[in-house]
């Protein structure tokens, strides 16, 4: 899942996923009615340049969730020079 950090007029969805600390919960509504429950196992922050494509996109031995979002500094030039990622994986279906 992917979201903003913020807009030209203040926070916007993902504004505070950088301080999301290991353990928590990410509740995310299927399709189906039902809701999926992930646990969050780690947030990493990467330099736009150095983003490791296959950790974050790559395949996993269980059913996973990434939630990314803008991090680091920001220019406006250039715009944020970091990616903020959380690493979570299925705890439960209801």
């Amino acid at each position: 899942a992917v979201g903003h950090r913020d807009t030209r007029t203040g926070p916007a969805v993902f504004a505070g996923l950088a301080q999301v600390r290991p353990g928590r919960p990410i509740e995310v509504g299927r399709a189906d009615g039902r809701t999926a429950v992930y646990s969050v196992d780690r947030v990493q922050v990467y330099d736009k340049a150095g983003f490791p494509d296959k950790e974050v996109y790559g395949p996993t031995g269980r059913p996973e969730l990434r939630v990314i979002t803008c991090g680091g500094l920001f220019s406006r030039r250039t715009g944020y020079t970091s990616n903020v990622v959380v690493f979570a994986h299925l705890t439960a279906t209801r």
